[in-house]
């Protein structure tokens, strides 16, 4: 569905999910509805889902600034170029931000044994290659969050966990230590806020830019595409969790038996209409507000 045909700006990037407008001093990022799994952007949108990844990112962008900056100008559609209000597309999904220069691994944070993480601890007792204690069960809260960052792969190639040691060879040691710090951080006070509002921010990932040599938050922010949001009330040591996010998409694809090599399939109408009340319902959740 292409509904950016107005956008008369050179497209600077498509992502599986964000389109990114060069607009010579700034950029241009647009969330989309559409819905990527095992690195397969799927032919089925999920209506209204970029209006609420933008909304929340919007959310987390203001409540951890304090800690690092960000990319964003504005998220507000009011307050766009008059060469912008052409498309009403635009409107509620879609902010300026600040050109970065991106820095190529993903920062991500642990808190819980879920995904990935799981399956390596269960082969070898390690996350990432970092020992843990024995006896975790899946879905068990980690001693400490730990950041395990994985390599930034384009052209549809999957991202793959790398060593912190790995990260600091790519990236330089004082960036990689400063990423992580940061990281850290971040996720500490998100999900210390989101427990209050009866969520479990089970991992999260993160991406940052450079700007004058300083670090700053780019892309999204806690969202359910980048994040494992669990109901509390819900929570059960020992097996997997009723998430708040797009498991349900990817538990769906496991189901129908997909060995995630194209032609990729179509969502049914019900797993489309669930995803997208996970997606609402973690954005009520955490913000306390109807979108």
């Amino acid at each position: 569905m292409n509904q950016t045909e107005n956008i008369d700006f050179p497209l600077f990037h498509r992502g599986k999910v964000r389109d990114v407008y060069d607009l010579e001093q700034q950029l241009l990022i647009v969330a989309s509805d559409r819905v990527s799994a095992f690195d397969h952007v799927l032919p089925t949108e999920i209506p209204d889902k970029g209006k609420i990844l933008h909304a929340l990112s919007l959310f987390w962008f203001d409540y951890v600034q304090g800690i690092v900056p960000n990319h964003l100008i504005t998220g507000d559609f009011d307050k766009f170029p008059t060469r912008l209000k052409k498309s009403a597309f635009l409107a509620g999904r879609s902010m300026l931000v600040k050109k970065a220069r991106r820095i190529d691994i993903e920062c991500i944070v642990r808190g819980y044994l879920a995904g990935s993480g799981w399956k390596e601890y269960r082969q070898n007792g390690t996350i990432c290659g970092l020992a843990l204690p024995a006896g975790l069960l899946e879905s068990s809260k980690l001693p400490e969050p730990v950041f395990t960052p994985s390599s930034k792969e384009e052209g549809g190639k999957h991202d793959e966990n790398i060593s912190f040691e790995e990260a600091k060879r790519r990236v330089g040691e004082e960036l990689a230590v400063t990423l992580r710090d940061i990281s850290i951080k971040v996720y500490a006070k998100a999900s210390a806020y989101a427990e209050t509002m009866g969520i479990i921010l089970a991992d999260t990932k993160f991406e940052f830019g450079l700007i004058d040599d300083k670090v700053i938050l780019i892309d999204e922010i806690l969202t359910p595409d980048s994040s494992r949001f669990w109901d509390k009330e819900k929570y059960e040591e020992g097996r997997s969790q009723d998430s708040l996010d797009k498991q349900y998409v990817r538990d769906y694809l496991e189901s129908i038996k997909w060995n995630k090599q194209p032609p990729v399939p179509e969502l049914p109408r019900e797993v489309v209409e669930k995803t997208r009340e996970k997606y609402y319902e973690a954005y009520r959740k955490i913000t306390g507000k109807e979108l």
